[in-house]
């Protein structure tokens, strides 16, 4: 039990850097967690010593180092996430009716981890495993938007990333921070057959206490059955139910 405090102390410097998208001076690190410097110098040289944190010594600031990494991949690759999200996922189709997605996103891609189908849907082209351009998809704009500009800035140096599927999507990286921008002010991502032409999803992400997304949920209707009434009952339980995942998983505040 006498090392809980320390323990306690090292995730909270952890937490720390990955709620900044640049490296932080550890006098920052002291200050906004409360500690004194010395142990946060100590905290963050055991922390570089096993690779969780890297320091960039020019610039006297401490960044997440590699192995930090290594631990989010490991847990990506036990798909946890999937099994605690099912049940919800479920749930979301009963209600709704239509088929849904569960994503993560991977550099420029979304990743499913989990696809439910209602009966009488269309089929689609996703399925566990599947990997789709974000930019194209309502779980992958759902997810960029609620990035920090500076890491959408890093993804997308290029407009030669902004593939297409069916003839349309965002083609220049004015015209994708625009989409960014209106779906962050609508709450709510929207593709309009950029994947298959004549389908038509809703996306939101699942935030994490930070207000990070860590994945979405998407509902996928016909393009035709699109009315404002239909989207937003469609956006409210996709929203109710990233809510509901967020709390099994632990990420939002008891």
């Amino acid at each position: 039990m006498a090392n809980a405090p320390a323990a306690a102390n090292a995730l909270d410097v952890l937490e720390h850097l990955s709620r900044h998208a640049e490296p932080v001076p550890a006098a920052a690190i002291a200050r906004d967690l409360g500690l004194p410097r010395s142990s946060v110098y100590h905290l963050l040289k055991v922390l570089g010593g096993r690779g969780y944190v890297t320091h960039y010594t020019r610039e006297r600031r401490f960044g997440l180092g590699c192995a930090a990494y290594e631990l989010g991949s490991a847990y990506q690759r036990q798909t946890p996430l999937g099994r605690l999200a099912r049940a919800t996922i479920r749930r979301l189709v009963d209600e709704v009716g239509r088929n849904a997605h569960f994503a993560t996103l991977d550099g420029h891609d979304v990743i499913y981890l989990l696809e439910e189908r209602a009966v009488g849907q269309p089929t689609l082209v996703t399925d566990v495993g599947v990997r789709l351009p974000a930019h194209l998809t309502a779980s992958g704009l759902a997810m960029l938007s609620a990035l920090p500009q500076s890491r959408i800035r890093a993804l997308y140096r290029d407009r030669a990333v902004l593939v297409q599927r069916t003839g349309h999507g965002p083609t220049s990286l004015t015209e994708l921070r625009g989409l960014l921008a209106r779906t962050r002010a609508e709450g709510f991502a929207r593709e309009d057959g950029t994947v298959t032409p004549d389908i038509s999803s809703v996306g939101v992400p699942v935030l994490d206490r930070a207000r990070r997304p860590f994945a979405a949920i998407a509902l996928t209707f016909r393009s035709q059955d699109g009315s404002a009434d239909h989207l937003a009952e469609l956006v409210a339980a996709t929203r109710s139910a990233a809510t509901d995942i967020a709390r099994r998983i632990g990420a939002t505040a008891p």
